[in-house]
């Protein structure tokens, strides 16, 4: 993770990776336990802010004022003079008479040409939804529990028009409701905290439950489709804890439109020549041979099940579903541990007892 230049003196500066959640199937129910807030579908963010001086920063470590120079001014001009915050930049659109988070509008901000930055800026401007305090005034919060990180965080967000608090409560069957209330306004899930738990950087200590079941994966290569034109499908992989990508299988049944745009975005990463491939569990006679890529972009997938009991060997069972490209993700993130979720059911629980 590379350090964006800072000159401020708070007490938890950057670089800093923010706390993360292990995926569940279903809410953790336990009164008295659990904070629930909804799970927004947008970047990733942590929010240093001394003074005139701000800094929003990525999961990975970037900068993504360069990207969003209007949330910069918004975070200088609405949060306390100093703190340390944590939350995700979103951008709401007006769908059909109602307003509700926009991914796409949200990934096209993501723009090397300063030009069009500016324009998205103004066509699209973005938001900021604080779900976490850090640090405020010249106090580390970390060790603090969560109940005291809230209520710092409520006092640190001081208006409310381009920055915003999550919603939270206490109750298991709310938390349990929004799963799927909150849907209807582009939220992708449930996020459950310890009440009585620490901020701790890097570590999978919340519980994410979300609507279906997807995984971050790094794009390594693809096949053409059997057609001749365009990708027939996308070859995956994950990174293991020793540090080598392991091919976990692959998306595939793109629209012709699809297969073609997608080609055109993959040929840039084209890293050699064509190899040979293993064979299909499900074709024998389908050409194997794939064009391999550099590890740059991340894709998000839909997945059903896990298959295999070691991490060398585990991998997608079926063909998974593209989602979409995550330009806010790092591939070296995309790892194994994500995907620890009890997804192999004993017998007693499918049968009546």
């Amino acid at each position: 993770m590379e350090p964006v230049p800072f000159s401020a003196d708070l007490p938890v500066m950057p670089p800093l990776e923010p706390m993360l959640a292990k995926a569940q199937v279903k809410v953790p129910t336990e009164a008295g336990v659990w904070s629930y807030e909804p799970k927004w579908d947008g970047f990733r963010a942590l929010v240093f802010r001394d003074g005139d001086e701000v800094q929003l920063i990525s999961r990975s470590g970037k900068d993504l004022g360069r990207y969003f120079p209007e949330m910069v001014d918004a975070l200088r001009e609405e949060l306390a003079p100093r703190c340390v915050l944590d939350g995700e930049v979103v951008v709401p659109r007006e769908v059909e008479g109602r307003v509700r988070l926009d991914w796409e509008s949200l990934s096209q901000r993501i723009h090397p040409a300063e030009s069009r930055v500016k324009r998205l800026a103004k066509e699209t401007p973005a938001h900021f939804i604080g779900f976490d305090a850090l640090a405020t005034g010249d106090r580390a919060l970390l060790t603090e529990p969560f109940r005291v990180r809230r209520e710092a965080l409520l006092d640190a967000v001081q208006e409310k028009t381009w920055c915003h608090v999550t919603r939270t409560t206490e109750d298991p069957e709310q938390g349990e409701n929004w799963l799927t209330t909150f849907e209807g306004a582009g939220l992708d899930g449930v996020i459950a905290k310890r009440l009585e738990g620490s901020y701790l950087p890097g570590k999978r200590e919340m519980v994410k439950v979300k609507h279906a079941r997807d995984a971050d994966c790094v794009a390594i290569g693809y096949r053409i489709h059997k057609s001749g034109e365009g990708i027939g499908s996308l070859l995956l992989g994950l990174y293991r804890d020793d540090g080598e990508l392991q091919m976990v299988g692959g998306a595939a049944s793109f629209s012709v439109k699809d297969r073609i745009k997608m080609l055109a975005e993959l040929e840039p990463l084209r890293d050699g020549d064509i190899r040979e491939g293993d064979p299909s569990r499900w074709n024998s006679a389908a050409d194997k041979r794939w064009i391999p890529l550099r590890p740059e972009k991340v894709a998000e997938v839909a997945y059903d099940q896990m298959e295999g009991n070691t991490v060398h060997g585990r991998r997608f069972r079926h063909a998974v579903k593209f989602r979409r490209w995550r330009p806010d993700r790092d591939p070296q993130s995309c790892t194994f541990d994500q995907l620890d979720v009890p997804l192999n059911y004993d017998l007693y629980d499918v049968l009546e007892r």
